[in-house]
């Protein structure tokens, strides 16, 4: 069952591949006195800080939402986490430089392991 998890995630992650250079495009339009780079920087920044972290959180209800509902959602849930979790780590200590790597990371990785234990429950 692993494996049709990462068989649909990788069909999935082709199409939110293509949603990321059609927002370079639309972003380059907008953004058309900016160098390419910027552009690109500021496209993959949004795409690894809000949109990713939600839509891998939201892998764990891969059945019951389409492709396009879970990424909406997970967008919204994905920016309020990363904001809270932002703030308390911050008044943990923990240097602001390192939350922009750890954060989405940690939020990658734990939709990961959420929607491969639901498999093994809904196996078992």
């Amino acid at each position: 069952m692993k494996k049709e998890i990462f068989e649909q995630l990788k069909k999935e992650l082709l199409i939110i591949g293509a949603i990321s250079i059609a927002s370079l495009i639309s972003f380059k339009l907008i953004f058309f006195k900016e160098s390419f780079f910027a552009v690109l920087r500021a496209v993959a920044a949004v795409f690894w800080l809000l949109v990713l972290p939600g839509f891998f959180i939201m892998l764990y209800w891969h059945d019951e939402l389409k492709l396009f509902e879970r990424l909406i959602i997970g967008i919204a849930a994905g920016t309020s986490i990363i904001g809270l979790a932002s703030y308390y780590f911050g008044l943990m200590g923990l240097h602001i430089k390192y939350h922009t790597i750890l954060l989405p990371s940690a939020m990658i990785a734990i939709g990961i392991i959420m929607a491969l234990n639901k498999k093994k429950r809904t196996e078992g």
